[in-house]
């Protein structure tokens, strides 16, 4: 299934039935008077948060969404019938924006939120209401409201606790695979992940926690050179950012810089980003040659008192304990 994280609709309520004009003639009855009906309320637009769905695709593909009109009154004051809501369907992590304003309206972060986007427009009144003392005859009764019609965002952030950030081939798709279920592709060129992934990780002490597997970023990435920042979001709701810093004697560039590069366009996406708890990871470190350049990091990271494991996912070496404290930082 293909990912889409990002969509743009147009949302219409259903209109209100308009209210009924008619005047009770039967036999036997002299003077029967007004009994017009009232129309029926036009349908709402919901949405509803569901972990059935992981993409925002039937979003791209049809833009347009028209809650069901309320019908008209009709004589014996009989009440229109109500139009029915539209219930649309989202992944858990929606955050639903007014297109205009920019504004969050809602943000449905987990499974079974619901909330009234659009709401239906009354019924009008039929012209049974309006008869008085002095005005025994009413001709007229209340057209039916317009429903509210709203042009919105659908942006999607994954609901992740651990965000794994990093250059092309820095090791993350490879490290997912490891500590969890994850499956990703994996391969020796640039961008071989071009969608976030997701994957479960079991500790062996303490509760599961989920990793979300960025595309990789490289410099430029604010201007939208790559991928750009178009998957960032995703690691905006998580509770830690594991940055994976490739050290072995194949990694393109110097280890410290690289991590500086990152962390430069983190902040220009957020600023916020860095001020979460960070762990940074040296990969590859089964690959001969590669000390001095992960002494190097791992010099950085003690300056700057940042927790640093150096991993290798080919043999398995650093994985129990980066996971074992990844568990307990979550309990904090």
């Amino acid at each position: 299934m293909k990912f889409v994280d990002y969509a743009t609709i147009y949302l219409k309520a259903g209109d209100g039935g308009r209210g009924a004009v008619h005047f009770r003639r039967e036999k036997y009855v002299p003077r029967g008077g007004p009994d017009g009906g009232d129309g029926g309320r036009g349908g709402h637009v919901i949405f509803r948060a569901t972990h059935e769905l992981n993409t925002l695709l039937d979003f791209r593909y049809k833009r347009e969404y028209r809650a069901e009109g309320g019908a008209h009154g009709q004589k014996q004051k009989m009440h229109g019938r109500d139009g029915k809501d539209l219930n649309l369907p989202v992944p858990v992590g929606t955050m639903i924006k007014d297109a205009v304003s920019g504004d969050i309206i809602a943000d449905l972060d987990h499974d079974g939120a619901e909330v009234v986007i659009a709401k239906g427009g009354r019924g009008g009144l039929g012209n049974s209401h309006f008869a008085t003392s002095t005005r025994q005859v009413p001709k007229f009764a209340q057209p039916g409201e317009e429903g509210a019609e709203l042009n919105l965002i659908l942006e999607l952030k994954l609901l992740a606790d651990v965000g794994l950030v990093g250059l092309p081939n820095a090791g993350k798709s490879t490290l997912i695979s490891v500590v969890s279920s994850a499956r990703p592709k994996i391969a020796d060129y640039p961008f071989t992940t071009l969608v976030p992934n997701l994957g479960v990780v079991k500790p062996e002490h303490g509760r599961s926690f989920v990793v979300a597997d960025i595309p990789g970023l490289i410099e430029g990435a604010h201007r939208g050179v790559g991928l750009g920042f178009q998957f960032l979001r995703h690691v905006e709701r998580t509770s830690l950012l594991l940055h994976c810093v490739d050290v072995s004697e194949m990694g393109d560039g110097d280890p410290v810089e690289n991590m500086r590069t990152i962390d430069s366009e983190l902040a220009k996406f957020s600023p916020e980003l860095l001020n979460k708890p960070r762990v940074v990871v040296g990969t590859k470190t089964d690959i001969a040659g590669n000390k001095e350049r992960q002494k190097q990091l791992e010099a950085l990271c003690k300056k700057e008192r940042i927790a640093y494991f150096a991993v290798s996912a080919a043999t398995g070496t650093g994985i129990k304990k980066l996971v074992t404290y990844l568990a307990a930082a979550l309990k904090k």
